[in-house]
């Protein structure tokens, strides 16, 4: 299906929303509010500020969570509210604002969701926190408390009635919560790209779901230190050509900027004409498969230029206004990369015969 421009509004959606600023998960955590103050700056610069219109969040209810999570668990981050702190896990703590902080952040994608398939926007980023992919279905794991890209997923098909839905992650770790959260559904297909071996520790190659999932899970491994020219020809070669075989009717993406070249957390080494590139190659497929329809969630990412530059040039695309020139161009990938896509193609090429 392809994506009308000439008839799209030409302001891309954010949410964002000082609630979000209340989750402060312990002093001196790496996750903390100024994360978004820093990236809430940049887009309040005048040449970003007429790139976007704001979206509100909603408080998502204890039943959506429950798509996703335990009923109990969901009750036990509730009676988190108004507490000084609570310890959910050695990475993981609330504030008394946490709970709300963390309703509204899977509000924030469904509110994107809904806005886009109104055609009141043709796309959206979620600047949210606290983050959602290390989120499992009865525990908070490394810094996440509910899977926001997960739940967007489980909305997608159980309210806007959507048949398939693509996840990529690319965020510096992979993605464990949202891996479980689908391992056997073949209606979501989720791709991550992570660098291996790092927290926290799963996203094997050979992980690729189980019985009708199998195969419907992609995870791209990396080796450290790798840039722009690798993640280009990973999106290129293995995550574009599986997705517009998939034929998706949403795309969520795990936008995690914790890649950019000196994170503090990360070993990569991508800027930010890397994530342009991503974002577009996105963008693209999300025009041919599906009427444009992707949301960018922020994940990771802890050095405050790096997510205040790489949320800017995700921005840029996501509004059309391609600020990096009409094409940006790399040198040519690294022979570890090379590799590691041989190997992805190897492992997928059954089931994906455009990976052949």
């Amino acid at each position: 299906m392809q994506f009308n421009e000439e008839k799209a509004p030409n302001k891309t959606g954010v949410v964002r929303d000082t609630r979000y600023l209340d989750h402060i998960p312990g002093p001196g955590h790496i996750e903390s509010p100024s994360r978004l103050e820093a990236i809430y700056r940049r887009l309040d610069q005048p040449d970003a500020v007429s790139l976007y219109t704001v979206i509100p969040p909603r408080p998502a209810t204890r039943e959506e969570l429950a798509w996703n999570h335990a009923p109990d668990y969901v009750e036990r981050i509730a009676r988190t509210a108004g507490k000084e702190f609570v310890f959910l896990d050695p990475d993981t703590g609330t504030s008394p604002g946490s709970w709300t902080a963390a309703c509204l952040a899977v509000g924030g994608v469904f509110a994107l969701m809904d806005a886009i398939m109104r055609e009141e926007i043709p796309n959206g980023l979620a600047l949210v926190r606290p983050p959602g992919h290390h989120a499992e279905r009865d525990h908070a794991m490394g810094f996440c408390i509910f899977n926001n890209v997960a739940l967007g997923a489980h909305y997608a098909r159980r309210v806007l009635g959507l048949a398939r839905v693509l996840i990529v992650d690319w965020d510096l770790h992979h993605g464990n919560g949202t891996q479980n959260s689908f391992y056997r559904d073949p209606s979501v297909l989720y791709i991550s790209t992570h660098q291996y071996p790092h927290y926290p520790g799963s996203g094997r190659i050979e992980e690729s779901g189980e019985d009708e999932g199998k195969g419907f899970t992609i995870n791209i491994p990396l080796s450290a230190g790798m840039g722009d020219a690798d993640y280009s020809a990973v999106f290129s070669q293995i995550v574009v050509p599986v997705a517009r075989a998939f034929a998706p009717e949403f795309i969520l993406v795990s936008a995690g900027f914790d890649i950019y070249a000196g994170d503090p957390l990360g070993g990569m080494q991508v800027t930010e004409k890397g994530f342009a590139v991503l974002a577009r190659s996105l963008l693209d497929a999300a025009r041919e498969c599906c009427r444009g329809r992707i949301v960018f969630c922020l994940e990771g990412g802890y050095s405050l230029k790096g997510l205040a530059d790489g949320v800017y040039a995700v921005l840029g695309e996501c509004s059309g206004k391609r600020r990096n020139g009409s094409e940006i161009s790399f040198p040519p990938p690294t022979a570890a990369v090379t590799r590691i896509i041989d190997r992805v193609r190897e492992a997928h090429q059954d089931l994906w015969p455009v990976l052949r």
